[in-house]
């Protein structure tokens, strides 16, 4: 059985969150929690979190094989962007785009192949 947790709209760039995502994908559930642990990205932190919360569904299910479980898939889809703008020379404008991510983490028992 899979376990799901998600977190919508958090303050991150969806290219910043992927780099950090793909290290753990497919990684026993308490060796990412690790390895997210001792990484310096703001990124690593948000996932953590994620991550933690779909292990805390697991064991609120009643998972017998809590040291089996695996980061079976991790996405982060691009949220809405909040556009600002940035006044530069001779009254012109840069637009700024503040992105925003949506992170799903989906946590459970390899199948075998």
């Amino acid at each position: 059985m899979a376990y799901k947790a998600s977190h919508r709209f958090a303050k991150i760039a969806p290219t910043k969150a992927r780099k950090v995502a793909d290290l753990i994908r497919r990684q026993p559930v308490q060796q990412a929690v690790e390895s997210l642990r001792f990484l310096p990205h703001r990124g690593a932190r948000l996932i953590e979190k994620v991550l933690r919360s779909a292990i805390a569904n697991a064991e609120d299910r009643g998972s017998r094989k809590m040291e089996e479980l695996v980061v079976t898939a991790i996405t982060i889809d691009e949220g809405p962007r909040m556009k600002r703008f940035q006044p530069h020379a001779r009254g012109t404008a840069f637009p700024i785009l503040k992105r925003f991510s949506h992170i799903h983490v989906e946590i459970g028992v390899p199948a075998l192949d």
